[in-house]
C-alpha cells in the first residue's frame, strides 16, 4: 500500500503521534514493591481501560486539578509514555533535555511536518525511569537510563519518551526507541540494558510502539525506513533470541499478543500488512494495509481480535473483526466486496480512527476520531449504531477513551475530559478540565478507585472524595 502513496500525500499527513511517556536519575529506599496488593496491576500499555468486573470499586466520574485529586506529582522533561503499576508502584519514563526543548503544538497541523528540517538539536538528553508510591506520589526512586545528543530527530509534538514501559512483576521493561531496552528490578536495579542502532523514520517523526513482555520474553517492534524488524530478547538476561526482517516502513502501532481458543499469537497492525506471528516469529496470517498510518492497538473482546488504522483525511480508515484460527493472506478484495475469508468476522472499510484504540462496553464499540468526533458499532456484528457525531467544543484528541463500567471518558490534548453516555443515542454527559499547562496525550490508566492521568507536565492520582493537599492546591491554584 505504501507504493501508492505519494510522498506529497505523506508530507500532507499531518501530525503524527502517538500516545504515551516520562523520567529518572536517582535510587531509592522502600522496598514494598510487591508487599500491597491492589485492586489491579496495570503492567502495560492499554490494559487498564476499565474496572475489574469482580470488584465494586470504581473511578471517579468527575474531578478539576484541585477535586478529587489524591495526589499530583511534577515530572521534569517530556515524555508521552503512559503510566505503568505493579503492587503499590506506579513507574513512568521521561527524557529531559539540557537545552531548550521545543514545546509541542497541540491540534492537527500541517507547519513543522517535516521533522528532518528542524534545527539540529545538539543538546544533551537525559532519558530516566521513575518509580512513584501509587499511594502518595511520592518518588520512590529514580535513575538514569542514558545520557547523550539524541542521534535522530522527532516531530514537534512526540517525544524522546513517547514508548510505555511494561513489568512482569519481577522486573521493569523500559525502552526508548532509537536509544535501547533497560531492564531493572522493582526496587531501580540496573539488571542489564541493550544499546540499538538508530535508524530514519518517516519524515523524521519519531518512534513510540512500547515494548511487550509475554512470559520468558520481551518483544520489541522497531518499523522504520532503514531496516524494519521484529525482535525477541530474554527477559531475564537480554540475550537476543531471534530477530526477523519486516518488509515495512515507519509504524507506530504497539503489538498485541492475543491468546484464544486456537493458539497464542503476537499481532502487529502496519500500513503494508497487518501480521500475526507465532511467538517464534513464524507468520501465521497477514492483511493488506488500507490507511496510510497505523497507530491504534489491536484488542481482543468475545474471544475475537479487533483491528483497525485511519487518517484524519487519507487512507480508507478500515476496521476488522477476526476470528482465532486465521492463516496466509485474509485481506479482503481491493474494493472491499464480495465474500470475506471465513476467519473475518466483519469488516468495515470506512470506521477506523487515526491515533485513539476504540473502546468496547458492553457489546458496543465506541470510536474517537483526533478532529473531536465519535461514532459508534455494534461489537458482533460491525452494524452502525450511529455514524460521526461531533462532540462540542472538544479540538484534538489522540489519548484512547476508557470507562468506569457505566460510562464512557474522552481526554483531549487540552487536558479536558469529555463523559459520554453509552447506548444508540450519542449523548455528552458533562465535561472536567485540569491545569492550563496540562497538555494531554498519554492514556489514563484506571486502578480500583483510581484514575492515573499523565499530563506533559506531570501525574495526577484521581480519586472520589479525596483532598488535595493545601499547599498542592495552592500551586495549581496559581
Amino acid at each position: 500500500m505504501r507504493a501508492l502513496i505519494t510522498r506529497g500525500v505523506q508530507i500532507a499527513a499531518v501530525a503524527l503521534l502517538l500516545a504515551l511517556g516520562i523520567v529518572a536519575n536517582t535510587r531509592a529506599v522502600d522496598s514494598t514493591a510487591a508487599a500491597v496488593k491492589p485492586a489491579v496491576n496495570a503492567p502495560r500499555f492499554l490494559c487498564a481501560r476499565e474496572p475489574v468486573a469482580s470488584s465494586p470499586l470504581r473511578p471517579p466520574a468527575h474531578w478539576s486539578a484541585t477535586e478529587n485529586v489524591a495526589w499530583k506529582t511534577d515530572l521534569p522533561g517530556l515524555g508521552w509514555a503512559s503510566p505503568i503499576t505493579w503492587g503499590n508502584r506506579l513507574f513512568i519514563t521521561t527524557c529531559v533535555s539540557a537545552g531548550e526543548e521545543l514545546k509541542p503544538r497541540k491540534g492537527l497541523y500541517l507547519e513543522d511536518l517535516d521533522a528532518n528540517k528542524y534545527k539540529p538539536d545538539t543538546a544533551e538528553h537525559e532519558w530516566r525511569v521513575y518509580c512513584l508510591d501509587l499511594s502518595t506520589g511520592r518518588i520512590v526512586w529514580q535513575q538514569l537510563a542514558h545520557r547523550a545528543v539524541p542521534a535522530k530527530p522527532h516531530h514537534i509534538k512526540n517525544t524522546l519518551a513517547s514508548e510505555t514501559p511494561t513489568t512482569d512483576g519481577k522486573r521493569l521493561y523500559a525502552y526508548f526507541g532509537n536509544v535501547g531496552m533497560f531492564c531493572y528490578d522493582l526496587d531501580g536495579k540496573l539488571l542489564w540494558k541493550r544499546l540499538f542502532d538508530a535508524h530514519e523514520t518517516n519524515l523524521g517523526w519519531g518512534t513510540s510502539s512500547s515494548p511487550v513482555v509475554y512470559k520468558d520474553r520481551v518483544y520489541i517492534l522497531n518499523d522504520n525506513e532503514e531496516d524494519s524488524h521484529l525482535l525477541a530478547l530474554d527477559a531475564a538476561t537480554g540475550d537476543e533470541l531471534w530477530r526477523i526482517k519486516r518488509e515495512e516502513k515507519t509504524n507506530y502501532s504497539t503489538p498485541y499478543v492475543w491468546e484464544n481458543s486456537a493458539r497464542t499469537e503476537l499481532v502487529i497492525s502496519a500500513i503494508g500488512y497487518a501480521r500475526s506471528y507465532d511467538l517464534d516469529g513464524k507468520l501465521l496470517w497477514q492483511l493488506k494495509g488500507r490507511s496510510i498510518l497505523a497507530i491504534p492497538m489491536p484488542f481482543e473482546r468475545f474471544g475475537n481480535l479487533y483491528l483497525t488504522s485511519g487518517h484524519v483525511a487519507w487512507g480508507e480508515n478500515p476496521f476488522y473483526c477476526i476470528k482465532p484460527g486465521a492463516m496466509g493472506d485474509i485481506s479482503p478484495g481491493a474494493d472491499g466486496k464480495g465474500p470475506l475469508n471465513e476467519f473475518m468476522a466483519w469488516y468495515q472499510p470506512k470506521a477506523g480512527p487515526y491515533h485513539p484504540t476504540p473502546l468496547i462496553l458492553g457489546e458496543q464499540i465506541y470510536i474517537l476520531l483526533d478532529r473531536g468526533m465519535m461514532l459508534s458499532l455494534d461489537a458482533k456484528s460491525g452494524a452502525e449504531i450511529y455514524p460521526r457525531k461531533r462532540i462540542p467544543n472538544s479540538r484534538a484528541f489522540t489519548s484512547s477513551p476508557w470507562t468506569d463500567g457505566e460510562s464512557v471518558f474522552c481526554l483531549n490534548e487540552d487536558g479536558v475530559t469529555f463523559v459520554i453516555k453509552p447506548g444508540s443515542q450519542f449523548e455528552v454527559l458533562s465535561s472536567h478540565a485540569l491545569a492550563e499547562d496540562d497538555m494531554c496525550m498519554a492514556s489514563p490508566i484506571v486502578l480500583g478507585d483510581k484514575l492515573v492521568i499523565r499530563t506533559s507536565a506531570r501525574v495526577y492520582c484521581l480519586q472520589e472524595g479525596a483532598k488535595l493537599a493545601a499547599a498542592q492546591k495552592q500551586a495549581v491554584d496559581k
